[in-house]
C-alpha cells in the first residue's frame, strides 16, 4: 500500500530574493494566495514567513502575519498554517568589539520572536534548534531561549517544528523531548540540509538525523537551490516528508525561474507519486502529526 507522504510549501523565506525572482510573493495578499496556490497544487502545509510590502525585506511585524492568516482562513482553504519564529536569532559581532552586536545584528526575545504564534495560533510553527554558522553571520539560539520559546508555543496549543541544520542540533532536539521540553507525542522535526555550514543535502547526512531523532518522531527534509527536487525523492525513499517552495529555491529548472510556489509543488507531488507514494491530503498530514483541532 501506498504511504501517505506530506508535503509542505515554504512559500516566501526572509532571504533578500525577490531582486532574483519577481515571483516571490511579498505582500500578505500575495503571500496568503501562494499558500492557497500551494495547497491546491498538493501540498498540506504552508511555512510562512512575512515581508514588508514596500520593500520586500523580511519583516517580524505581527499584524502582516495576522492579514497573511486571516486571509488563508477567511478564503476557507484547508491548509495546514505553519508560521515561522526564526527572525530574531541573528548575531554579527562587531569587529572593534566583539562583546557587542555588529550593526547587522537582530537579537530578540523569546516572547518577541512568539508573539504572532501566541496571538493567531497556527496549527504549527518553526522552532530553530541551531546555534550555528549560517553562511556569513552567526544564528545563536541558546537552549535557555528554546525551552522558554517551546513552553509558550505548546501553551498556546501549537505544535513546534523543530528545525535542525545538523547533527548535534537533532541530539539537542532528541534531549528537549527527553527533558520534557517538548511535550507532544509525536514531535515533529525538519532536517534542513545544504545550508552554509551545516549538513550537506545528501542521503548520507538525512539517514543519520533520520537515525538520531527519537523513535516517536514524525520527520521531514528538504534541501535549498539545486538540491531541493533531489531531496524530495530522498526522504521519501528514506520514509520521511518533504518541503519545497521558493523560501528554498527559485528555480524549477536550470536557469529558469519558478512562475510560482504551485509550480515547485507540482513537480515534487510528480516526483512523490513516481516513486509509489502518495501525497498527503490536509486530514492525512493532520492524522499524521496528531494536531490537534483537526
Amino acid at each position: 500500500m501506498a504511504r501517505p507522504v506530506i508535503l509542505a510549501c515554504a512559500v516566501t523565506g526572509s532571504a533578500d530574493s525577490t531582486g532574483t525572482n519577481p515571483n516571490v510573493p511579498v505582500t500578505p495578499e500575495e503571500i496568503a494566495n501562494e499558500a492557497i496556490a500551494a495547497n491546491k497544487a498538493g501540498a498540506a502545509i504552508a511555512h510562512i514567513h512575512v515581508r514588508n510590502p514596500d520593500t520586500g525585506k523580511a519583516s517580524t511585524k505581527v499584524e502582516y502575519y495576522e492579514e497573511v492568516v486571516n486571509r488563508i482562513r477567511d478564503a476557507g482553504s484547508p491548509v495546514i498554517i505553519n508560521l515561522t519564529t526564526g527572525p530574531g536569532g541573528r548575531f554579527v559581532p562587531d569587529p572593534a568589539d566583539p562583546m557587542q552586536a555588529g550593526k547587522t545584528s537582530a537579537m530578540m526575545t523569546a516572547v518577541e520572536r512568539v508573539a504572532h504564534v501566541v496571538k493567531m495560533k497556527p496549527d504549527i510553527c518553526s522552532l530553530d534548534v541551531a546555534s550555528m554558522n549560517f553562511g556569513e553571520w552567526n544564528m545563536v539560539n541558546s537552549p535557555a531561549i528554546l525551552r522558554e520559546m517551546a513552553k509558550m508555543i505548546q501553551d498556546a496549543g501549537v505544535k513546534p517544528e523543530l528545525e535542525v541544520f545538523d547533527t548535534g542540533h537533532v541530539r539537542l532536539a532528541a534531549q528537549m523531548c527527553a527533558d520534557g521540553d517538548i511535550t507532544d507525542p509525536r514531535p515533529l522535526f525538519q532536517f534542513c540540509l545544504g545550508i552554509s555550514w551545516g549538513a550537506p543535502a545528501s542521503s548520507d547526512a538525512m539517514a543519520l538525523m533520520r537515525d538520531l531523532a527519537p523513535d516517536n518522531a514524525v520527520w521531514a527534509s528538504f534541501g535549498i537551490s539545486r538540491h531541493e527536487m533531489p531531496m524530495v525523492g530522498t526522504a521519501t525513499l528514506l520514509g520521511g516528508h518533504c518541503r519545497v517552495g521558493l523560501e528554498d529555491n527559485l528555480y524549477i529548472s536550470r536557469g529558469k525561474l519558478a512562475s510560482g510556489n504551485a509550480e515547485l509543488v507540482e513537480h515534487a507531488v510528480g516526483i512523490i507519486q513516481s516513486l509509489g507514494e502518495d501525497v498527503a491530503s490536509v486530514d492525512q498530514a493532520c492524522e499524521i502529526l496528531a494536531l490537534r483541532g483537526k
